[in-house]
């Protein structure tokens, strides 16, 4: 009689019936093959790829063979791990976003019109709507707020930006091939105006952020904008040859040559155009480019003058040089740049009898000759004076983010400019901050319209270690004074002014983002300071398993002391540095929650104590976090930035790892149980990190790491980028590296230490990427294949450096969560 028994078998372990050949299964029945007259208790499985998709076939009781298909990467096991962390990751994902704010001031108070978005999965888009809510100051002297009931979708709207006074809306709609752009004028209740761009005035309009510009002037009859140039002509072939003069692209027979090679602005600008400065008249439709700036310079962040009776108005913007190469410039705040001020003609503002020379170029004015840097501009209240950001000191270092300045320049009553300006200092270069104080400015931008009442206040946000605080700016006397509660280790990010008030967002690695309304106070000695109130809000509602899930965590934010500070540091790159630490504190036999750290790129950038759907999710799924801003991140001054450079894979790697040391001395993680995750520079000390620390991580995820900087130099848009980060200044850079330079760059490497990895690695790639190109994580990850490390790579072909288009983020960080359980358990 046979015997009945079960087999052992199971995907999520290493056992299995792969030593039975694909040939030997073809020739002899399974359940032959394991035992004559055996029968199985339970389903078995065995899996061989085919193509796309893992084939598994399933055995019942009786034997016979149920064959389940698997997409690659899937087994058994992970797809239930799939299935189970996409679902919470959806939700996490839903959770939209606040881009931007506005007040405007009615009969009935304020109103408050939020710009938000949230991922469209399916579309691979971000969906874009506005909710607006009537704001209700009591009597008691609490802030309420009476929102819409609904939201309201802006289907294809690239940029909405509305009118000082609040009674027009201007929604742009960009085109994604060569149609023309739409511009819509609304008011309160209906469209009024409708106009079609075509692509031979301009092409796309710049909302990116960076070269981004679209301003009303004070009457509200024009908006100036950053657009695309007009595709310039280019030669025409036909069967005889080239063929002279203009000819039609419809034109039969022939074809358009391609012309000139032009430099482009690097990552995210593929295939952009110059961008260059135009004018609407918002009720006839007529567009108008700006005479007079030359084509060297790249236009953005455009305002107009104060318009006062009877004297010139000019526009005022900031230009980018880039007559020789355009080194790439998103994130990069180390390009020179300048205010420059052109005044506009006549004809453009629409006086009489003032079409005769409207094509005359007239004058243009660089502002800030005495400085390298002139970032965001913005006039005062009452038209005396212009202030600016300057990011000079990372122009003159190298950096690509350093510590910034702010300065004011006073502007003529009469309109009338002259070659030479005074530029004044307001808020200087912070290097060494003492304890507790101001550590230097550290803006991302600044409101449209960022003014107290008094004119002379200036309200932004800014980094001050491991937070973002709102800050007010005297811009006379230079006092810096913190606005958001000093007591707070969250974030705080101002939204709009509302009068004296602000609306801001504040939020905590464990804590969604809140509405708050900061309320103006005077003490008795007439200094200003906020009381805030919480608003309640349909923002950013989640559901009750997400708020369950966050409100068992908790955060703290870790000093760790500088071990190497010997004497040829500065005093401020001897200063402890700092570490988010994020946990639910629980733990499973006796061992504390598998432990993720992570690392920001740049390296000068820093990751704030604010809410991050991505690390939530992580954090939601059992996991600790520690999130470590190593010396060289924003926040701390500008001798602690300055002391990376040179030493990077060494200094930030000894920083993250006495981090870690740190935790594990506090009881706080153990030792075999930690993973690591970083992007960009953040890759380059993960895949730094698993080779010099070897026995350290069970586990590591790397997102477009640089992983060789000998081999990037030459094809990357950020090669100065190379040269100052392994040398620690701008001196060395060229376009033709020598046999040293490379040796040196190949040394300060993470492939450097490629024969010590052992650790199991994730790299998600996007083959789009200019500043880290796709082929040196591919390099790495060849490379440990080579060598039998397990290795997993997602390779995204339609994505560039930051891998954040929805489907995109989301497929990433649901591999992640997976890829670390597996190792984690």
């Amino acid at each position: 009689m046979a015997k009945a028994f079960s087999l052992p078998i199971s995907c999520s372990t290493n056992w299995g019936i792969h030593f039975l050949s694909h040939r030997f299964l073809r020739l002899l029945p399974l359940h032959r093959a394991l035992a004559p007259s055996t029968t199985l208790s339970r389903p078995i499985s065995l899996s061989r790829c085919d193509g796309n998709f893992r084939r598994v076939v399933t055995m019942d009781s009786s034997g016979a063979e149920s064959p389940k298909e698997f997409p690659v990467g899937l087994d058994i096991t992970t797809e239930e791990d799939y299935a189970e962390h996409s679902k919470l990751l959806k939700e996490f994902t839903s959770i939209p976003s606040i881009d931007r704010a506005w007040i405007f001031k009615s009969s009935v108070g304020s109103q408050a019109m939020f710009a938000m978005s949230q991922a469209n999965l399916l579309a691979n888009k971000r969906r874009k709507f506005m909710l607006s809510g009537q704001i209700s100051k009591e009597s008691n002297g609490s802030v309420d707020f009476h929102w819409a009931p609904f939201p309201i979708e802006m289907s294809g709207a690239s940029a909405f930006i509305p009118s000082p006074s609040g009674l027009k809306l201007l929604v742009i709609r960009n085109p994604e091939s060569e149609s023309p752009t739409q511009f819509e004028i609304w008011n309160s209740s209906q469209l009024e105006k409708e106009f079609h761009i075509p692509q031979t005035v301009h092409g796309s309009v710049y909302v990116d952020g960076w070269f981004e510009g679209i301003s009303w002037n004070s009457d509200e009859t024009l908006v100036a904008y950053v657009a695309e140039e007009p595709s310039r002509p280019k030669p025409t072939f036909n069967n005889l040859g080239y063929k002279k003069g203009n000819s039609s692209d419809k034109d039969c027979g022939s074809w358009k040559g391609r012309g000139d090679w032009e430099e482009e602005w690097g990552e995210a600008y593929a295939g952009k155009r110059q961008p260059a400065l135009f004018v609407i008249n918002v009720d006839s439709g007529e567009v108008q480019p700006v005479k007079g700036i030359p084509r060297s310079l790249s236009v953005g962040q455009v305002v107009w003058s104060p318009y006062v009776k009877g004297s010139a108005q000019y526009l005022v913007f900031v230009g980018w040089s880039g007559d020789k190469r355009k080194l790439g410039i998103k994130y990069c705040y180390n390009r020179p740049c300048a205010l420059y001020a052109i005044k506009l003609p006549d004809s453009t503002l629409g006086s009489e009898g003032s079409k005769e020379g409207s094509n005359e170029a007239l004058p243009l004015y660089n502002l800030t000759k005495s400085v390298s840097s002139g970032l965001f501009p913005r006039f005062s209240k009452n038209g005396k004076f212009i202030i600016f950001l300057s990011a000079k000191s990372a122009v003159n270092s190298g950096a690509h983010w350093a510590t910034e300045s702010l300065h004011r320049i006073d502007w003529p009553s009469d309109g009338k400019l002259t070659e030479s300006t005074n530029v004044v200092d307001v808020v200087r270069v912070v290097n060494c901050p003492e304890d507790g104080c101001f550590p230097g400015l550290y803006s991302t931008g600044v409101l449209t319209d960022p003014w107290l009442s008094d004119g002379r206040t200036l309200i932004l946000s800014s980094f001050w270690r491991s937070c973002q605080v709102i800050l007010s700016v005297d811009l006379l006397s230079g006092e810096v004074s913190r606005v958001s509660p000093s007591d707070s280790d969250s974030s705080w990010n101002i939204l709009a002014l509302d009068g004296d008030d602000i609306i801001a967002v504040s939020s905590s690695p464990v804590d969604i983002p809140e509405i708050k309304y900061g309320k103006k106070t005077l003490d008795s000695a007439g200094k200003p300071s906020w009381n805030w109130f919480g608003i309640s809000s349909p923002v950013f509602r989640c559901s009750e398993k997400i708020v369950s899930l966050l409100s068992s965590l908790h955060f703290k934010i870790l000093k760790i002391l500088v071990n190497d500070a010997s004497d040829c540091l500065t005093e401020g790159a001897k200063k402890p540095f700092e570490a988010i630490y994020v946990s639910s504190n629980s733990k499973k036999n006796g061992k504390c929650d598998p432990l993720i750290v992570v690392i920001h790129g740049g390296p000068h950038s820093v990751s704030p104590c604010s809410f991050s759907k991505s690390l939530a999710y992580l954090s939601s799924l059992g996991n600790s976090l520690l999130i470590v801003n190593y010396r060289g991140s924003l926040g701390f001054g500008e001798e602690a930035l300055q002391s990376l450079p040179g030493k990077i894979g060494s200094q930030d790697v000894k920083d993250v790892l006495a981090a870690i040391d740190l935790t594990i001395d506090m009881g706080l993680a153990h030792p075999s149980r930690i993973t690591v995750l970083g992007g960009s520079h953040g890759g380059f000390l993960t895949t730094h990190l698993i080779g010099q620390a070897p026995d350290k991580f069970v586990a590591a995820v790397a997102r477009n790491p640089v992983c060789n900087i000998a081999s990037m130099v030459g094809i990357s848009d950020i090669p100065d980028w190379c040269f100052f980060e392994a040398y620690g200044n701008r001196n060395h850079f060229t376009e033709a590296p020598s046999p040293e330079d490379l040796s040196h760059f190949h040394q300060m490497s993470p492939i450097s230490h490629l024969s010590k990895v052992k650790t199991p690695t994730l790299f998600l790639l996007g083959a789009q990427d200019l500043r880290v190109p796709v082929s040196n994580g591919l390099q790495y990850a060849r490379a440990l294949k080579e060598k039998e490390v397990e290795v997993k790579v997602l390779f995204f072909p339609d994505d560039n450096h930051p891998l954040d288009r929805p489907q995109t983020d989301f497929e990433s960080f649901l591999n992640i969560g997976v890829w670390f359980k597996k190792y984690c358990k």
